[in-house]
């Protein structure tokens, strides 16, 4: 017995031993993100993304003299609630240094909360309201842009495009859809004043529903010449299809989170083909090196390339977490959230040069219009 024992000690011992060691040679990066619920196409490419940034970074001898970078997920599922217990999931977890969060404004809000509680660098990848760096944070950050810069971009040039004055905006009353939906009216209100454009619907629908036809006749009688939806691509794939159902014929235009492959599925082609999208540049539109070499291990790994831009954020949200790291020499968080704000300018990224505002905000985020063509593809407006 005592023999016993005693082997079962010296091997918990060499066990202990060797995770101590592991442990040393490894940088642990948090991911949360929705890789279940009505969001999960988005988290399982960010998540996939997150993966091929970690084996880019890795295959090149990593990071602090040659530390592996290794991710650690946490599912949101695409919910305040559960981001908030995700969130608390990863800052139980001692060895995450900093975490990519999330996809979702609403969901992101809760659980950045939490990590301002406990002091925990989280960079969003797909979180656009604005008011998220309004609230004088310390550790939170984004890697994407604003709904105030998006909606700026819609003002400027969707109206001209399609020489349109009657214009419609619908959103989902999430942070991110009535905040895009809001920041827009006020960026049309000059063009509102002078007379050059009239916003004749502004409302909300109910995410989740899946019979949206009462909205959509009430849209119908104010006669739109554009119409903007500022949700989500599930609810955007349905809208349009029941609205050409019930006469709505003007050009459908949705914000960064209406139009993907899964939108076009779930609409049908017939129906998808000419819906516009105000967008961040998307992966294949991505015209740095470091993009080239990204793209090429994500098609070569899972046979394709993301169809959205948010992985692609979620993936330089690592990229530069790992960055600061590296460069700072430290994984003290307030090292880390100081070294990101105040040191980091035109740090290479699969999305060009990364830097922050004082705020937390990235800066030199551009917006084009894409539009899905007759096989289906998202590409550039011409």
């Amino acid at each position: 017995m005592k023999k016993f024992v005693l082997l079962v000690s010296v091997l918990f011992l060499v066990l202990g031993l060797g995770s101590a060691h592991a442990a040393k040679d490894t940088v642990v990066i948090g991911l949360q993100g929705p890789i279940t619920g009505a969001w999960a196409y988005e988290g399982q490419m960010a998540k996939q993304s997150c993966e091929i940034a970690a084996d880019l970074i890795n295959k090149k001898g990593g990071i602090l003299g040659g530390k592996k970078v290794v991710l650690k997920v946490e599912d949101d599922a695409g919910e305040p609630k559960s981001g908030a217990l995700a969130a608390q999931k990863l800052v139980a977890q001692k060895d995450v240094v900093a975490v990519v969060s999330t996809y979702g404004s609403s969901v992101c809000e809760p659980a950045s909360n939490i990590y301002e509680k406990f002091k925990k660098v989280n960079i969003g990848y797909g979180v656009t309201a604005v008011r998220l760096t309004q609230r004088d944070f310390s550790y939170f950050f984004r890697t994407c842009g604003r709904d105030d810069s998006q909606g700026k971009f819609f003002a400027d040039f969707v109206p001209k495009k399609f020489n349109a004055k009657r214009i419609a905006i619908m959103h989902d009353n999430t942070a991110f859809g009535k905040g895009l939906a809001e920041d827009t009216r006020t960026a049309l209100e000059p063009m509102v004043a002078n007379g050059q454009a009239e916003i004749v619907y502004f409302d909300a629908i109910t995410p989740g529903e899946r019979d949206f036809r009462v909205s959509l006749t009430n849209l119908r009688e104010t006669k739109p010449e554009v119409w903007y939806f500022t949700g989500y691509y599930a609810e955007a794939a349905l809208l349009v299809s029941q609205a050409r159902d019930i006469g709505i014929t003007c050009p459908f235009v949705g914000g960064n989170a209406a139009i993907n492959d899964e939108f076009v599925k779930i609409a049908g082609l017939s129906v998808a083909k000419g819906c516009y999208m105000t967008n961040e540049p998307l992966p294949g539109d991505l015209p740095y090196p470091e993009a080239k070499e990204f793209l090429e291990a994500y098609k070569a790994k899972f046979g394709d390339i993301p169809s959205s831009p948010w992985p692609i954020y979620a993936a330089d949200a690592l990229n530069i977490i790992a960055y600061a790291v590296d460069k700072s020499g430290t994984t003290d968080s307030a090292k880390l959230a100081a070294y990101l704000r105040d040191e980091v300018e035109g740090a290479p990224g699969i999305t060009g040069p990364i830097g922050f505002t004082g705020q937390g905000d990235r800066e030199g985020v551009p917006f084009y219009l894409y539009v899905v063509d007759d096989q289906g593809k998202i590409v550039v407006s011409k």
